[in-house]
């Protein structure tokens, strides 16, 4: 498990004070000084809400590795709460940095999850940005589960150092959970949700502007509205990070008059 020191407590979840450059590197000294697989999960609002509900949930975050600040909202909320040197790392972003080392550093990888013809195209996509890396296997996200035992070994088999999990939460997370034990050679297993769809699928991510000035998510609500129920739960972090931050400043304020 994961030494927390370093880890800040976001309300009822946890995230990773990293940057990008940070949180690649942690990448790398799991792949080069790692000797079991090592866990990538994305924090963000939503998850502050899903997480403490599934107990099983619960423990793989709190277990994780390395809890990316996916969200702009537990980015800000690390900067108030605690003057955090922090920024977004979206982990659908992410997984290009992962595999741009794993092609310079000659690690392989294995792409699990999304439907057959959107994880072969991601596949083939993947291959053409970085015309050296090592795509040891794939699958995907349809395996029955009478034929787990069966993809684990098939991953064994393919020899990768790195899985792409995307299955969806808690779908990815209880995957890790259940099987990581049985991954050989795997050092770095991150949980990816809909990247695939956005690689090799139909899914647009936002545009460069959108991205680069933290509304991604408004993008994403006004293309999907039917994201508003997902995204509902956004005021309420934020006012339940500033209530957060009010009780302490006046705890402080409180010390100090003492």
């Amino acid at each position: 498990m994961r030494q927390l020191n370093s880890r800040l407590s976001i309300l009822d979840i946890w995230v990773d004070p990293v940057t990008k450059v940070e949180a690649l590197e942690r990448v790398r000294d799991f792949l080069i000084s790692g000797n079991r697989p090592h866990s990538i999960f994305a924090s963000n609002p939503e998850k502050n809400f899903s997480v403490p509900k599934d107990p099983e949930l619960y423990d793989c975050y709190k277990n994780a590795d390395l809890l990316l600040p996916d969200g702009i909202g537990v980015v800000m909320a690390a900067r108030k709460l605690y003057d955090a040197q922090i920024e977004r790392v979206p982990g659908a972003e992410f997984i290009f940095d992962i595999c741009e080392f794993a092609s310079v550093n000659d690690f392989s990888i294995f792409i699990y999850g999304a439907k057959e013809e959107v994880n072969k195209r991601s596949a083939e996509i993947l291959a053409d940005r970085y015309p050296t890396l090592n795509i040891a296997g794939r699958a995907n996200g349809y395996v029955q589960e009478d034929k787990m035992e069966q993809l684990v070994a098939e991953i064994n088999d393919s020899e990768a150092d790195i899985i792409f999990v995307g299955l969806g939460s808690p779908q990815q997370e209880k995957w890790f959970s259940d099987w990581s034990g049985r991954l050989n050679n795997i050092r770095v297993v991150q949980g990816i949700g809909g990247t695939l769809d956005t690689i090799g699928g139909s899914v647009r991510r936002a545009p460069e502007f959108w991205c680069r000035h933290n509304l991604e998510w408004f993008y994403r609500l006004i293309s999907e509205p039917a994201r508003l129920k997902r995204q509902r739960v956004l005021p309420i972090f934020a006012y339940r990070v500033m209530k957060e931050w009010l009780f302490r400043t006046k705890g402080e304020i409180g010390r100090l008059d003492g």
